[in-house]
């Protein structure tokens, strides 16, 4: 099952490739990675996600947490919160369908970030559910040259906060 871990690290050089070691090292995969400044500058939030059964990411949380540099954590997968991811994506469009396609990406709250004659690059945003229906509905002489994820970034709903 696919888990999504947020964890507060410190902002110190090495915290990061520390806990990316600490999965390499143990047979761990991370299947995305997304690590950002907060409200306090001497803290980071490291989002990432990975996929393993309940004991297995007991097992991370736990070798997670013997990490010096690591401030707190929150497996986010079975909790109330909030979950958003970016793409960003060029396209190669066929000139007839301009009209369709700035309609596809208002109807799908997206943003076109660039354009030329034969080229749209598009910020999608949602959950990767939302993403993924943007890119499969994708109208007909629109084709994906290339595509940028970030993976998801999460929060917990409410007052609360890993913090």
């Amino acid at each position: 099952m696919r888990h999504v871990i947020s964890i507060l690290l410190q902002n110190e050089s090495g915290a990061l490739a520390r806990v990316a070691s600490m999965f390499a090292s143990r047979g761990f995969n991370i299947e995305s990675l997304n690590v950002a400044p907060t409200e306090d500058e001497s803290v980071s939030l490291l989002t990432l996600v990975t996929i393993g059964t309940d004991e297995i990411i007991s097992r991370i949380n736990k070798q997670l947490a013997k990490l010096i540099d690591v401030v707190a954590i929150a497996d986010r997968t079975s909790t109330d919160h909030i979950k958003r991811e970016l793409g960003i994506v060029k396209l190669r469009v066929e000139s007839a369908i301009i009209p369709l396609l700035d309609e596809f990406v208002a109807a799908h709250g997206a943003q076109v970030l660039e354009r030329d004659s034969e080229h749209v690059t598009v910020q999608v945003t949602g959950n990767e559910y939302e993403v993924n229906l943007f890119l499969d509905e994708l109208p007909q002489g629109a084709t994906v040259l290339s595509l940028v994820r970030s993976g998801p970034l999460v929060t917990s709903q409410g007052p609360h906060s890993l913090t």
